[in-house]
């Protein structure tokens, strides 16, 4: 079904599905009240089986509906065997997290530019580096290079709560609220340089970093919790991704993954690479 108005005539409550999200239709006084399988929603707003408020507007999502299950297939393709993972990318509105004129690329496996000379990770490595960190309900999760909220929201699907760390304050802001606005509720963005990490609120169970310093912050192997993983990129011109595991002891082991591009890591990072260099 196809929804272009705001008022419809049932005899009792329909439910409908649009793109995969569960939508349950009342009529009341003459219009029609949206709510989901599990709460009700504001009347300006539709909200999804899982949590995602959305305008009527974004709701309607065939164009994209299709271009994401095609992308899913291409990371199944790539490798991607996690079933949680891309459930969890099959469910995401890709489109919600890049620029108006970037829509239309939403699902291609590769990079956009977000603004800010910062970028939203290609589909591949969003999905290689959450498999990577083996995420699960019971976990918490420091991201770092929030950029527009993608990866933290996929995270958040998947574990118990995300603390995000962008050092743009105008990304970090839009993420912010535009991840209140789908309803994520165990996302926390805040401000600030992601060399240091967030030791106010670690340990940690997963580190994800979106950008690269030229070597691993020590800060964030510190607040790895033991059995705790930490993907990375790591380079200048030449970038390797890297998995690290701290074991029961506190031993940590790492290996290179494949080699990669992501923005560099600014803020502290870089300083310290200029006085290396």
């Amino acid at each position: 079904m196809r929804v272009r108005g705001s008022y419809f005539i049932f005899a009792l409550p329909t439910v409908v599905i649009f793109g995969g999200s569960i939508f349950l239709l009342v009529v009341s006084h003459g219009a029609t009240s949206v709510a989901s399988t599990t709460s009700t929603a504001a009347k300006s707003h539709l909200v999804s089986a899982s949590g995602e408020k959305t305008t009527p507007n974004a709701a309607e999502d065939g164009q994209f509906s299709k271009a994401r299950r095609s992308m899913i297939e291409v990371l199944r393709h790539e490798g991607i065997k996690d079933g949680k993972v891309l459930a969890a990318m099959n469910e995401i509105q890709r489109q919600r997290f890049v620029p108006a004129n970037r829509q239309s690329q939403s699902y291609d496996d590769c990079a956009l530019q977000i603004g800010h000379e910062q970028t939203i990770s290609r589909p591949y490595i969003v999905a290689l580096m959450t498999e990577l960190v083996k995420p699960s309900a019971d976990k918490r999760v420091l991201d770092i290079g929030t950029g527009s909220g993608y990866q933290a929201a996929v995270l958040a699907k998947l574990c118990k709560e995300v603390d995000s760390i962008e050092i743009v304050e105008p990304l970090a802001t839009t993420a912010r609220k535009r991840l209140a606005a789908l309803g994520y509720k165990n996302v926390n963005v805040r401000c600030g340089d992601g060399y240091h990490g967030w030791p106010e609120k670690g340990p940690f169970d997963i580190i994800v970093v979106a950008a690269a310093p030229d070597q691993v912050p020590q800060a964030l192997v510190d607040q790895l919790a033991p059995g705790g993983r930490l993907v990375i990129p790591v380079g200048d011109d030449s970038q390797k991704l890297l998995l690290m595991e701290k074991d029961a002891h506190g031993i940590v082991q790492r290996r290179e993954v494949l080699a990669v591009k992501f923005v560099p890591m600014t803020g502290e990072a870089q300083n310290n690479q200029k006085k290396h260099s």
